[in-house]
């Protein structure tokens, strides 16, 4: 990673409360906290609750002399997982209502990338925080994408983290709550996991075969996030043409999220989240302008070409994919619509996104 955008003169060790105790119990102490954290966030309904548990979990063990650091090969298996989690969202109907209108479609996620770059570029410019690391954590993505990519492009990935979720909690938070009380919309609330329900073998592992062998492939190729996005564009290509049923139990997922996670939190130290702290009220600026920016837009497409104000809303609003299904899906909405503008934004954002960030890091040089 680039030393540009990490935060320099950073402790390589720090003594702690875990220091004494023998590795084994320190992943154990790691585990039973992450386990904790995971459910009381999941049971409240904070989106994104089995990464952010663990990766609070994981910053309260490094801050605390933990040590530890997650292995590579369980690493990029994570990477693998998130990118069939995004091809698992696609399907026709999105692509069909996506290509009826994709003037629209494209202009809106055009606007809403131009407007979280240019903050972003800002609170670079001004030093509030180091590099692109300000670029990848203002861009309006899915935020385990956004983490990895920033990851591979040379940002800190623990800041972009920082960032990132802390703007899905936001913005799922402020869409429940305007479907709520503005739409007096229903819930917004996910349903109870089954974590062991019933599975298919075969597509199990057919899906697991392609994801590791495509992230295999970038891995040897050195590709920029190619552990997360080859797996995504070869087990979308299959499941959308029928060859691949994607199959992604609840308890993979946890573990997956978990270690992603793990090693966003365990690279934490005392001073980075003292960096991060003294810079919320900027971040917390910037979150604030882009939701509101994301409302103007739903504005006006209701005022333009009479979509709904809540299904505009929803379209637009800058979160988390997968939260913003979970409203969609328990309000009277369009959900086709908000689901093929939000994955428009996921997809325009994964492909622009490194350019964006190479070409504001030779202005920021400059």
């Amino acid at each position: 990673m680039s030393s540009d955008d990490r935060p320099s003169t950073e402790p390589a060790l720090e003594p702690g409360l875990l220091t004494r105790l023998p590795v084994p119990l320190r992943w154990a102490v790691l585990l039973l906290l992450s386990v904790v954290l995971a459910a009381i966030l999941e049971e409240i309904g904070i989106p994104g609750a089995l990464l952010l548990g663990p990766m609070l979990a994981a910053i309260a063990a490094a801050t605390n002399g933990a040590r530890l650091s997650v292995p590579r090969l369980p690493y990029f298996a994570a990477h693998s997982m998130i990118g069939c989690v995004i091809a698992r969202a696609l399907d026709l109907k999105i692509a069909e209502t996506f290509l009826h209108g994709w003037p629209l479609f494209l202009s809106v996620v055009l606007a809403i990338v131009l407007t979280s770059t240019v903050t972003g570029y800002l609170m670079a410019r001004s030093g509030i925080l180091p590099g692109t690391t300000a670029i990848w954590g203002t861009s309006a993505g899915a935020a385990s994408a956004m983490m990895l990519m920033a990851e591979a492009y040379g940002a800190d990935a623990r800041l972009v983290a920082f960032m990132q979720y802390l703007r899905v909690v936001c913005v799922a938070s402020a869409a429940s709550v305007i479907a709520a009380l503005a739409f007096h919309a229903a819930g917004g609330e996910a349903q109870p996991i089954d974590w062991f329900r019933p599975v298919d073998t075969l597509a199990l592992l057919e899906t697991l075969a392609v994801a590791f062998t495509a992230s295999a492939v970038g891995a040897l190729l050195n590709i920029p996030a190619g552990t997360m996005l080859l797996p995504m564009i070869a087990t979308a290509a299959l499941s959308t043409t029928g060859h691949l049923q994607i199959e992604l139990p609840p308890w993979l997922l946890a573990i997956s999220y978990g270690v992603l996670g793990w090693k966003i939190g365990l690279g934490f130290t005392r001073r980075i989240l003292r960096h991060a702290t003294n810079a919320l009220p900027q971040i917390m600026l910037s979150i604030v302008v882009l939701i509101a920016f994301c409302g103007a837009l739903a504005v006006l497409l209701w005022a333009t070409l009479g979509v709904d104000l809540l299904t505009a809303y929803l379209a637009t609003s800058p979160g988390g994919l997968d939260s913003v299904a979970i409203i969609a899906a328990s309000t009277p909405v369009d959900i086709s619509f908000v689901m093929a503008l939000q994955t428009a934004r996921l997809f325009i954002i994964i492909l622009i996104g490194p350019p964006i960030a190479r070409m504001v890091a030779r202005r920021l040089k400059t």
